[in-house]
């Protein structure tokens, strides 16, 4: 079994070669301009490879992009083994990268929520408090200086009152 770092540069040799030879060798008029390799995975042993691509187009161009690379997946495998230089050339797997749909529905749920944070802003904006603008209570100042002689005086008045 081979090294990890040993597949990795493999890995990244197969999607050069593969990128390059799509741009150049390749004459299939479903593989336009459109396919872009975004990443390659090589298994443990080195014997299969997965080649994840992208087609900016619509769902017709992807499904032409599929049978041309499907159809012209030997002549890639060829390109892979004279570059490579391996004893056994990895079989070819070509799987469509959903990495552009993920970051599409999650840019549709961004604007969802910015256009709902934009929504409360609205209703917001004249709006008063429910209650005073402080809500937290504070402790009354019972404790001055001038307030204790007037106590007391007032319970004096009280307590005489009730002598009489």
């Amino acid at each position: 079994m081979a090294d990890n770092a040993r597949a990795k540069r493999l890995a990244d040799l197969i999607r050069e070669v593969v990128a390059k030879k799509l741009q150049r060798g390749i004459k299939d008029p479903r593989l336009g301009t459109h396919v872009t390799i975004t990443d390659t995975r090589v298994t443990g042993d080195l014997r299969e490879a997965t080649v994840f691509y992208t087609v900016y187009g619509d769902d017709e161009q992807r499904a032409e992009a599929a049978a041309g690379l499907e159809s012209a997946k030997g002549v890639l495998r060829s390109a892979v083994g004279q570059a490579a230089g391996v004893k056994f050339t990895p079989t070819l797997t070509f799987v469509a990268d959903a990495l552009p749909d993920t970051a599409k529905t999650i840019e549709d749920l961004l604007d969802k929520a910015r256009a709902k944070d934009a929504e409360v802003r609205e209703v917001s904006a004249g709006a008063t408090f429910a209650g005073d603008a402080d809500p937290y209570k504070k402790p009354e100042d019972d404790d001055e200086p001038g307030d204790e002689d007037d106590d007391e005086s007032a319970d004096d008045e009280k307590d005489g009152d009730a002598a009489k």
